[in-house]
């Protein structure tokens, strides 16, 4: 298994930005309230990109023997929790086009942070 560790490594990698890249798009359609928004493909498009997403994740920990979770794993793990819930407050809970561009904001504010902690394997992300 570990002979495909590179393999779902950069699945897992092109899922992330994939991920940021649509939830920024999608984030733009719900402050300017565009209609798009409603369609079926944008609903439906962010849940297969992050489930690939997260069984990539989930295959590299059991491929790398992650359990217990490491400090910095942990760490990314719970950034990602309050990233999704930026994320539907960003999209459709947020009240205000306002305060929906603020958490967005926050969201991928939280995403860089993931990505320091993926780099440095340390919960101190990029201040490492």
């Amino acid at each position: 298994m570990i002979e495909h560790y590179f393999a779902v490594k950069h699945l897992h990698m092109a899922a992330a930005y994939a991920s940021l890249a649509f939830f920024i798009v999608r984030a733009y359609w719900s402050v300017t309230e565009r209609p798009i928004l409603k369609a079926r493909w944008v609903k439906i498009l962010p849940h297969i990109i992050d489930t690939a997403l997260l069984t990539f994740g989930v295959l590299l920990a059991i491929m790398l023997n992650f359990w217990p979770l490491p400090p910095w794993l942990s760490a990314k793990t719970t950034a990602l929790i309050v990233y999704i819930l930026l994320g539907t407050m960003a999209i459709k809970r947020g009240k205000t086009p306002a305060i929906r561009a603020g958490a967005a904001v926050a969201a991928v504010l939280v995403f860089i942070y993931i990505l320091g902690v993926a780099m440095h394997r340390t919960p101190l992300s990029w201040l490492s």
